[in-house]
């Protein structure tokens, strides 16, 4: 029974955190409003998060653990590595935009940086890289790319095109724009990738992932 009432504490108050981080920020947001809005003793918070720094990591961690748990779900629903790919670059543009921890996640990252990277485990946008140049490789091993792409070049381009079309949005509260921005892109970048033929497929199918395929709650693309 205690373990479950410290695990249903340490829930709410990263709930609350991500609520107070999403509205406004790191650096504006405080402790002594996530234990009052938690109903948490400031002693209760110290117990489970030292620092208001630790408080903001434990975020990022729980934000990304459910976006990877997304990532996954999408890497296994398409058999074409490339519809994935570009499956992919919607989902981290665009996914959890309706949930206030996911969005805290994304602007804890940008605010604070990525810590893991410093250590053994690779950082989050190591691992975002490193699945697009995975599926990068068994797309032209599918013949769906041409020969001689870099799929290290290429795997940059695209994290740095989805992350940034997110960040855009989040800056000028542009909410429907993410996967706008994303289309643009695969309509510029797939026919200097692929065939025509192919490449007029591609194109259809990143369409379909514009806001007229979007979820009811209006921020997460389809993966039709």
């Amino acid at each position: 029974m205690t373990q479950r009432r410290a695990h249903l504490t340490r829930s709410a108050l990263l709930q609350r955190a991500a609520e107070e981080f999403d509205r406004h920020g790191y650096v504006l947001a405080t402790l002594n409003s996530i234990s009052g809005k938690s109903s948490t003793t400031k002693g209760g918070l110290y117990f489970h998060f030292p620092t208001k720094e630790d408080l903001a990591r434990a975020v990022i961690d729980e934000g990304f653990r459910r976006f990877e748990r997304a990532c996954a779900q999408r890497m296994a629903t398409h058999f074409r590595a490339l519809e994935t790919l570009i499956d992919l670059s919607y989902v981290l543009a665009a996914y959890g935009r309706d949930d206030p921890l996911l969005r805290a996640a994304f602007r804890l990252l940008f605010e604070i940086g990525d810590y893991r990277g410093s250590r053994e485990a690779p950082s989050i946008f190591e691992t975002w890289t490193l699945h697009c140049r995975n599926l990068i490789l068994a797309a032209g091993e599918e013949g769906d790319l041409r020969a001689g792409i870099d799929p290290d070049e290429l795997a940059e381009v695209l994290v740095e095109m989805a992350y940034g079309a997110r960040v855009l949005a989040a800056a000028t509260g542009a909410l429907d724009s993410p996967t706008h921005r994303i289309t643009a892109g695969w309509a510029l970048l797939l026919p200097t990738l692929t065939e025509p033929a192919a490449a007029t497929y591609f194109r259809q199918f990143a369409g379909r992932r514009t806001p007229t395929t979007l979820s009811p709650r209006g921020m997460e693309p389809t993966a039709s």
